[in-house]
C-alpha cells in the first residue's frame, strides 16, 4: 500500500482567465516594441495588437456580467470598478504630464477642458477625445460596456446575451455600410457625457434614482457608441465580442447555447468585405479574419484547460495585465528617447535592448499593480463592505469570483 500524498496546491477556480489576460497584455506589449526595436520580427498576417486587446475584451465579456451578478448589487460593482481601474489611470497620467518636458504628450491630445472631460469618464474614444496615453482608447469601450450591463442588470434582461451579441455583430455590419464618420462630436459631447456620468455614478452608487440613472447611462453609452466611436462599426463589432464573452460564460453554466457565439464571430469576421472605412492594414480581411480566428482560438484553448494548472508566469502576468498594459507605452517612449533610435542597429544589440526594456516594462508594472493597484483595490473593498448591500433585482447566477480583482 503507498504512502499518501499531499495533495497539490491549487490555483484559483479562474486562473485561467489571468492566463489569458497575461497573453493579452504581453501581445500589446510585443506590438508597440517591436516596430521600434525589432521591425523585421513583426508579423503581418495577423495584427498582434488588435489580437491581445480582443483576448482582453472576451475575458471582460466573460466575467464582468458574472462578477456584477455574484455580488447582486450594483453599489459595490461599481465601487469595485472605480477602485480597480481609476487610481492606475490618474497615475500614469499624471506622471505623463509631469514628464512632457521631456517627452512631449502626442499631438493629438486636445489642450482643453473637454479632454479633461473626455479622461475623467474613461469614455475617450467614443467622445472624440484621444488619450494621454495610447493605449487609453480601449478603456473606453470596458466603460460603455459596464454601463450598458448594468442598465440591463437592472432592467432583468442581462440573461440575454446570445441575442445580444448577434444583435451588436449585425450593427457593426449597418454602421459599417451606412456610416463613414463620425455623427456626433465636438467638445459639448465630452461635457455632457461627463456631467451624466457623474450624477449617474452617484446614483448608482447611493442607490436613489438608481435604475432611472442606469437606463439614462445606458442609454448614452449605446448612443456614444454608435453614434461617437472614432470608427462606427470597429466599436460596435468590440461590444459584441464583448457580449459574445458573456455568451460564452452563459453557455459553459448551461443558462445559454453556443450558437450564437459562432454566429457573432462569423459576422464580425466578414464587416471589413463590408465597410466602407476599412483602409487600415489590420482591418484588410485576411488579416482581420486571421486575428479573430486567433482570438477564438486562443480563448478556446484557455476554456479547454482551464481545470489544469497554468503557468505561473502567465497568471502572474495576468495580475499586474492592467499596469502592464498603461505603463508600457510611455516606458517604451521615455527607453528610445535615451537609446535613440533602434532600427537600423545590428540585431543582437537589438535583441538586448529589447530585454533591457522588457525588464523595465515588467519591473515596473510590478512596483505599480503592489503599490498603487492592489491597496486601491482592497480600499475599494472595505468602502464596499462598509455598509450592508442592497438586494439584488433578481436571482443571482451564484458565479465564482474571479481572480486578480476581476
Amino acid at each position: 500500500m503507498s504512502a499518501p500524498t499531499s495533495p497539490a496546491p491549487t490555483q484559483p477556480r479562474l486562473a485561467w482567465l489571468d492566463a489569458l489576460r497575461g497573453i493579452g497584455a504581453s501581445a500589446v506589449v510585443a506590438e508597440h516594441m517591436i516596430p521600434w526595436f525589432i521591425p523585421s520580427a513583426r508579423p503581418t498576417w495577423f495584427s498582434l495588437g488588435v489580437y491581445g486587446i480582443f483576448v482582453f475584451f472576451l475575458v471582460s465579456g466573460y466575467i464582468i456580467p458574472a462578477s456584477l451578478e455574484r455580488h447582486g448589487d450594483v453599489r459595490v460593482f461599481w465601487l469595485s470598478r472605480l477602485f480597480r481601474l481609476y487610481p492606475l489611470f490618474l497615475v500614469v497620467g499624471l506622471v505623463v504630464l509631469a514628464l512632457h518636458w521631456w517627452v512631449p504628450v502626442r499631438p493629438a491630445v486636445a489642450r482643453d477642458w473637454a479632454a479633461v472631460a473626455g479622461h475623467a469618464t474613461m469614455l475617450l474614444d467614443v467622445v472624440d477625445v484621444a488619450g494621454i496615453v495610447d493605449t487609453m482608447w480601449t478603456l473606453s469601450y470596458e466603460m460603455v460596456f459596464y454601463l450598458l450591463v448594468t442598465a440591463l442588470f437592472l432592467a432583468r434582461l442581462h440573461e440575454r446575451s446570445g441575442l445580444l451579441a448577434m444583435l451588436f455583430a449585425s450593427g457593426s455590419v449597418v454602421t459599417g455600410v451606412l456610416m463613414t464618420r463620425v455623427v456626433i462630436s465636438g467638445p459639448w459631447v465630452a461635457y455632457v457625457s461627463c456631467a451624466l456620468f457623474a450624477a449617474g455614478l452617484v446614483c448608482l452608487i447611493t442607490g436613489r434614482f438608481r435604475r432611472t440613472a442606469a437606463v439614462v447611462l445606458g442609454v448614452m453609452a449605446l448612443a456614444l457608441l454608435v453614434l461617437g466611436s472614432r470608427v462606427p462599426w470597429v466599436g460596435v463589432a468590440v461590444v459584441a465580442l464583448m457580449f459574445a464573452g458573456t455568451a460564452i460564460y452563459r453557455w459553459e453554466r448551461g443558462t445559454g447555447r453556443a450558437w450564437p457565439v459562432l454566429v457573432t464571430v462569423a459576422i464580425v469576421a466578414c464587416v471589413p468585405f463590408w465597410a466602407i472605412t476599412a483602409g487600415w492594414w489590420w482591418v484588410q480581411p485576411s488579416v482581420w479574419i486571421a486575428t479573430i480566428a486567433l482570438t477564438g482560438a486562443t480563448f478556446a484553448a484557455g476554456m479547454a484547460l482551464r481545470d489544469r494548472r497554468v503557468p505561473r508566469v502567465l497568471a502572474w502576468l495576468g495580475l499586474v495585465s492592467y499596469s502592464l498594459y498603461l505603463v508600457h507605452h510611455p516606458v517604451l517612449k521615455y527607453f528610445t528617447r535615451i537609446s535613440g533610435d533602434l532600427r537600423a542597429e545590428p540585431l543582437p544589440y537589438q535583441l538586448a535592448m529589447t530585454a533591457l526594456v522588457l525588464v523595465v516594462v515588467v519591473g515596473l508594472s510590478a512596483v505599480t499593480y503592489r503599490f498603487v493597484e492592489r491597496p486601491m483595490q482592497e480600499l475599494g473593498r472595505r468602502i464596499a463592505r462598509s455598509r450592508p448591500s442592497s438586494p439584488a433585482p433578481g436571482p443571482a447566477r451564484g458565479a465564482e469570483a474571479a481572480s486578480a480583482g476581476r
